[in-house]
């Protein structure tokens, strides 16, 4: 049925017949190699021509990129000489393109988990391929720990687990010491030299990765550089510095994740010019960069952290392990011999840690526990996650899904908590869709749920700043930036068919918009609007919703992040934390030098209350995407969450009635206080 070859030039290809021999003989085969081995390409067909005649379900293969899924699965189906669709397809959140005769199914590792709902016992599947396991995603970590089960009872299925030749005896070890093969890649050896920055300050890191790259280009008048650096703030002024000392000899790129989609692919198109690339950690293993032959590595990254004490997201710069260094000196041997240049010492790079922090260890795991409920997983604190999570994060999981009245006090899902397990979404986005069906704010908070699950569709250029600003300003909302995110939804043209695409892409490219994002921002909406389309409410833009609707319905998914305004830019969170507004909101306000107020005079505009979509803590603790709330709304909202004190109880003659003041607390915040009263008898005269 295929005509199954496979390339000479690939790794891979001499180890075939062993690979193949052990996928035949064990249940769980452990593959090791790195980029280049041909792994993610050859492994399937190797799984294809190992099954034989037996095949009885599907080979599914993961991937934990769209990108990748997609692309993979095309070249695997030019390989195999099979229509594309066909025999072999690619599944992905937005898109289905597989059909009945499809043996080898490409999808994202989160399509496998959502298939494990209609399906736990994965009948459809004779063979897995789990790829890319050492990135230790949550859906890998999952995924892991489910098979380890399914396995014992379905002996009938196999597992192939690929992973950069990073922590693969713990993959063993998990899947009962599974034979390991490794595979080389197509490397070329790279020398590492260590520079470290010296202790009197006189040179700061980011001269010192600039003093590198000269260094480098003056050595050898080939290949192309790469530095990485751990802030979009440090590329910025890195490559300002680059420019000025080098001129217009050399290219010198910025690569970020947030960075303009159109700036993104000019690292993929080198010309003439030798580059100098200076990236975050988006380019240790997600990409490639062509034409690199030396790496500046600077040893650190901004690593996102969910501290469950304060419920608050953290995105500290770090130093990275010994497996991500190794990593990013990797990118030099790809074309020739390289050279990596760390700016630490040897024994600094000794005494770290020798692999990344899985997610599972460092998220927020109130989704994870919801997922784990809704597909019968069992409990968290038992499930055989290769690197449990701590109890403080269990306890902060769970109390976040009681805040949101997903568990009831047993820990079991309620019908709430089974309503959000349902949608596409985090738990907290997910409260907030529920509340707006109450509401009758459903179709606007559709649009803004889903624009935050997304990244933020405004593009900033570096060369255009004050022109981006102008374009954004007419979404502007004073008192919600959540408001002027569906601004920008309502101005959008219609997509339907390709002339709709060409007036989004002219749109986005006028009004400084991602188009990628935008897109992306569509495909969202309408798979949550699909998901609560039969709740019987008209899911077109309503016109009896308000402003005040909208933003119950965020306050009821966001109760652990309001604020109450102490002076300008400044408000307390709960739990006694202090957070500034963000400077991009638009209720933050910037000072105006030419008047001066008076000393104790505030004639701020602030809201007193504010709700914030996320509190990030970078520089310093920051409140972003902020609105204006009514107080009143936290004590509704959060009633069940309410501590109420009462004081200063006296005897009203006139109404006959003990009077007693109520204060309303949520989180050490009072939100309320007010008069409360109840009959009694009257007291004995005298007293």
């Amino acid at each position: 049925m295929f005509d199954i070859r496979y390339p000479a030039d690939l790794p891979i290809t001499a180890r075939r017949e062993e690979i193949i021999a052990a996928i035949r003989d064990h249940q769980v085969v452990i593959l090791a190699g790195e980029t280049g081995s041909g792994k993610t390409t050859q492994l399937p067909k190797m799984c294809l021509e190992a099954a034989g005649d037996n095949l009885r379900g599907q080979i599914g293969c993961t991937q934990p990129r769209r990108v990748a899924a997609m692309s993979v699965s095309k070249r695997v189906a030019e390989e195999l000489n099979v229509p594309w669709g066909r025999e072999v397809g690619c599944k992905m959140r937005f898109s289905d393109d597989t059909s009945r005769d499809t043996r080898i199914k490409f999808m994202t590792d989160g399509i496998l988990l959502a298939e494990i709902q209609s399906d736990p016992m994965l009948r459809a599947y004779s063979i897995l391929i789990l790829d890319e396991a050492h990135e230790r995603s949550l859906n890998i970590d999952f995924l892991l720990g489910y098979l380890r089960g399914l396995l014992q009872q379905r002996p009938d299925l196999k597992l192939v687990v690929t992973s950069a030749t990073i922590d693969t005896e713990a993959f063993s070890k998990h899947f009962g010491d599974a034979p390991i093969i490794e595979v080389s890649g197509r490397m070329f050896p790279v020398e590492i030299r260590y520079a470290p920055l010296p202790t009197d300050d006189e040179i700061d890191m980011i001269e010192a990765a600039v003093s590198a790259v000269e260094d480098a280009l003056i050595e050898s008048s080939e290949g192309d550089v790469l530095v990485f650096m751990p802030t979009e703030r440090d590329i910025r002024e890195t490559r300002d510095l680059l420019e000025g000392r080098l001129g217009s000899t050399y290219e010198v790129l910025a690569l970020f994740g947030r960075m303009a989609s159109g700036d993104q692919q000019r690292i993929f198109s080198p010309g003439r010019k030798r580059r100098v690339v200076v990236a975050t950690n988006v380019a240790e293993t997600s990409i490639t960069i062509p034409r690199i032959r030396y790496v500046i590595d600077t040893g650190l990254a901004r690593i996102s952290r969910y501290n469950p004490r304060t419920r608050t997201k953290r995105l500290p710069v770090e130093t990275v392990s010994q497996s991500s260094a190794n990593q990013r000196a990797g990118r030099a041997g790809r074309v020739q011999d390289g050279i990596c240049i760390r700016l630490l010492a040897q024994d600094d790079y000794m005494k770290r840690e020798r692999f990344t922090m899985p997610e599972i260890q460092r998220a927020n795991l109130a989704e994870v526990i919801l997922r784990m409920k809704a597909f019968k997983l069992g409990e968290i604190e038992s499930f055989p996650f290769i690197n449990p999570p701590t109890q403080a994060a269990i306890r902060s999981g769970y109390e976040l899904l009681h805040e949101l009245g997903a568990l009831d006090e047993t820990h079991e899902m309620s019908p709430l908590g089974k309503e959000l397990a349902q949608l596409p979404v985090d738990p907290t986005l997910g409260r907030m869709l529920l509340q707006a069906r109450k509401e009758k704010a459903l179709p606007e908070m559709l649009v803004i749920a889903a624009g935050l699950s997304i990244p933020d569709p405004r593009e900033r250029p570096d060369d255009d700043k004050e022109r981006a600003a102008a374009a954004h300003k007419a979404w502007w909302c004073p008192d919600s930036d959540f408001i002027s995110l569906l601004r920008i939804w309502q101005a959008v043209p219609q997509t339907d068919g390709k002339g709709g695409m060409n007036a989004l892409r002219k749109f986005c490219k006028s009004n400084y918009l991602s188009f990628m994002r935008m897109r992306e921002w569509r495909d969202v909406w309408k798979q949550l609007s699909d998901t609560l389309a039969d709740d019987g409410q008209a899911l077109s833009e309503s016109k009896g919703s308000n402003d005040d609707a909208i933003h119950r319905s965020i306050l009821s998914g966001q109760l652990g992040h309001i604020a109450l305004r102490e002076e300008r830019n400044l408000y307390k969170a709960g739990g006694n934390r202090q957070v500034t507004l963000f400077p991009g909101s638009n209720l933050y306000e910037r000072r105006d030098k030419n008047k001066p107020g008076k000393p104790g005079q505030d004639k701020s505009k602030q809201p007193p209350w504010i709700v914030a979509g996320e509190i990030v803590h970078t520089s310093q603790l920051f409140a972003r995407s902020v609105a204006k709330i009514n107080p009143d709304w936290i004590a509704e909202l959060g009633g069940h969450l309410c501590e109420r004190r009462y004081s200063e109880p006296h005897y009203s003659v006139k109404t006959g009635r003990v009077l007693v003041t109520e204060r309303v607390f949520l989180h050490g915040l009072e939100v309320k206080r007010q008069h409360r009263s109840r009959a009694c008898a009257a007291p004995a005269p005298g007293t």
